[in-house]
C-alpha cells in the first residue's frame, strides 16, 4: 500500500478516553489520507466500476457539556474501484462550524441534548437552532458532486466523490428555501432529478422541492401537517413522493423549557403525505397508519391503483424500559437497533379509496436498508440491511431480505469486527437486481484495522470476494452511497 499523509487536525479530548462513542468501533481518526496500490486478499472484480462513499461522525473537540455521535464532525471516506483497482481517500467536510472550532481550538456548539444557551458561538444552523451544521449524517451524488447533509437540516456541502476536493455550498439549499435541506434527499437515477424536504421547529408547515438534471430547483412547496414534525427520511416513486408526520415529535411542555425531547404520542397514527412529484399542496393525498417512528424508508413503487412502500417500523419508538449499559454515560443504549426494535414493514397506499393496508414483512430487528439504486422508486424485491450490535449504535452484520418470498441471507461479522451501511453496486452491463456487489467498510477493533470488504449481491454469506486495506482504521458512522462511474 502507498499511503500520502495529506493533513492532521487540532484534537483535545482526552487520551484515556472512556466515552462509549470516541472509544472502540467509534474511536475518531483526525489524519486525512490518500491510498492506492492497496493491498488485498483476494482479487477486486473487474467490472466493479465507481465509487464507494461513507459518511463518518467523528468527535474532534471535548464537548461544552455532553457528546452525541450525531453531532460529530463529517469524515468522508471514498474508495474508487476501476479495472480491478482501488484507491482511498478521506478527508473532513469543511463545514463552516469545523473550520471555526478548528481556529478557537475548542468545542463552540452545546450538542444536540443540551440547552441552546449553553453555546458559546452566537448564531448556529438546524431545524431547532443553535446547532453545529456538522453535515455528518448522509452523503449522496447528484450531478456527479458527492452531497454531504446533517439530519436536523443544513446545507448541503459538495465535495468531488472521488479525490474529496471541497467545492463549497450547494447554492439551492439555504439561499432558497430558507430552512436548509433534512439529511435524506433522494436522486432518481432515471431523471437525474433530486428530491428533499426540509422543517422548523416552529412551522407546522414541511418543505418540499426538486432539483432537476441541471442543478435548479424547479419545484418547491410547502405542505401543511399537524404541527411541527421532525421526519426523517422520505421515499419516491415515477410519480410520487412520500413525505410522513410522525407520531413521536418534540414534547410541547419541554419545548416551553427550551428543551428539544421527543415524545411519542401512542394514540396520534403515522401520517402519509403523497405528493405528485412536481406537484402542488392541493394535490396532496393523505393516509394513516397505525402509530410510530419512522428512521429509514427502503423503496416505494407504484402497483396499479396503489402506491407500495417498504421501510421499518419501530415497535418501541419511546424505547422504553431501556436501562443504561454504562452508568458513567447514560441513555446511549437507546441508540441501539434492539432498543427501537425496528423490523421490515410494507404500507400500501390506494388511491381510489384512500386506505392504508399494512403488513409486517420480517421478524428479525434490522435497519439502514439499501436497495439496487437503479430500482429507486421502482418496483424492487431485495433489500440489504444492517444488524445492530445490542445494546450499542453500530452494526455487526447484514442481511440480504427476498421482500418476495420473505427468505433472509445474513452474514454475521466475528466478534470485534463492525460493518458499515452497505451500498449495492450494479456490476458492469447487469440486468438483474441482484447482480452486483455490497460494499461496507469495516473496523477491525481487536486487530486495529479497517478494511474495505467487496461482497457478492447475490450470495452475501458467502464472505468478501475481495478485504482492501486501509491506512487507519476507520470511526462508525451512519450513512453511505454508490455512485457508478460516467
Amino acid at each position: 500500500m502507498k499511503v500520502q499523509e495529506i493533513a492532521g487536525y487540532a484534537s483535545d479530548l482526552p487520551k484515556n478516553d472512556d466515552h462509549p462513542y470516541r472509544t472502540g468501533a467509534w474511536r475518531p481518526q483526525h489524519t486525512e489520507y490518500d491510498a492506492w496500490d492497496l493491498d488485498v486478499v483476494g482479487e477486486i472484480p473487474e467490472d466493479l466500476t465507481g465509487t464507494y462513499l461513507r459518511n463518518t461522525e467523528t468527535a474532534v473537540f471535548r464537548p461544552i457539556k455532553r457528546y452525541h455521535p450525531f453531532e460529530g464532525d463529517a469524515m468522508l471516506h471514498s474508495i474508487s474501484f476501476g479495472g480491478g483497482e482501488a484507491r482511498y481517500a478521506n478527508r473532513f467536510v469543511k463545514t463552516e462550524g469545523f473550520l471555526a472550532e478548528q481556529q478557537a481550538g475548542r468545542s463552540l456548539w452545546a450538542g444536540i441534548t443540551e440547552h441552546p444557551s449553553n453555546a458559546i458561538a452566537e448564531h448556529g444552523w438546524g431545524a431547532r437552532g443553535m446547532l453545529k451544521d456538522a453535515a455528518s449524517t448522509d452523503v449522496i451524488v447528484h450531478r456527479g458532486e458527492a452531497l454531504a447533509s446533517y439530519y436536523q437540516c443544513g446545507e448541503l456541502y459538495r465535495l468531488d466523490p472521488v479525490t474529496l476536493e471541497d467545492r463549497g455550498v450547494s447554492k439551492w439549499g439555504c439561499q432558497y428555501s430558507g430552512r436548509g435541506v433534512a439529511a435524506h434527499p433522494k436522486v432518481d437515477a432515471h431523471t437525474g432529478e433530486l428530491m428533499f424536504f426540509n422543517y422548523m421547529r416552529d412551522d407546522p408547515n414541511l418543505g418540499y422541492g426538486v432539483i432537476d438534471a441541471a442543478g435548479e430547483l424547479t419545484n418547491y412547496v410547502e405542505v401543511p401537517f399537524p404541527g411541527p414534525r421532525q421526519p426523517h427520511d422520505m421515499a419516491f416513486t415515477e410519480n410520487w413522493t412520500i413525505l410522513n408526520a410522525p407520531s413521536l415529535y418534540w414534547n410541547i411542555e419541554a419545548r416551553a423549557a427550551g428543551y428539544f425531547v421527543n415524545t411519542f404520542h401512542e394514540d396520534e397514527p403515522l401520517r402519509f403525505a403523497l405528493i405528485p412529484r412536481h406537484g402542488s399542496v392541493e394535490e396532496v393525498r393523505w393516509f394513516e397508519a397505525d402509530p410510530t417512528f419512522i428512521l429509514h424508508l427502503t423503496n416505494a413503487y407504484e402497483d396499479g391503483d396503489e402506491v407500495v412502500l417498504d421501510g421499518f417500523f419501530e415497535h418501541n419508538p419511546g424505547i422504553w424500559g431501556s436501562g443504561p449499559s454504562n452508568p458513567k454515560y447514560p441513555g446511549f443504549d437507546a441508540l441501539a437497533l434492539d432498543a427501537m426494535d425496528a423490523r421490515a414493514h410494507r404500507w400500501r397506499f390506494n388511491l381510489v379509496t384512500g386506505q392504508t393496508s399494512e403488513a409486517p414483512m420480517s421478524e428479525r430487528c434490522a435497519e439502514f436498508p439499501m436497495v439496487n439504486h437503479l430500482h429507486a422508486g421502482r418496483r424492487h424485491r431485495y433489500s440489504y440491511n444492517a444488524l445492530g450490535v445490542p445494546g450499542m449504535f453500530a452494526f455487526n452484520g447484514l442481511v440480504k431480505h427476498d421482500l418476495d418470498t420473505g427468505d433472509e441471507e445474513v452474514l454475521e461479522a466475528p466478534e470485534g469486527v463492525f460493518l458499515s451501511e452497505a451500498p449495492m453496486a450494479p456490476r458492469d452491463h447487469s440486468t438483474a437486481e441482484d447482480g452486483g456487489y455490497l460494499l461496507t467498510f469495516v473496523s477491525d477493533v481487536p486487530n486495529d484495522r479497517s478494511e474495505c470488504w467487496v461482497l457478492d449481491a447475490s450470495c452475501p454469506s458467502d464472505g468478501p470476494l475481495a478485504r482492501i486495506s486501509l491506512p487507519e482504521r476507520i470511526s462508525s458512522g451512519t450513512h453511505s452511497t454508490w455512485s457508478p462511474a460516467t
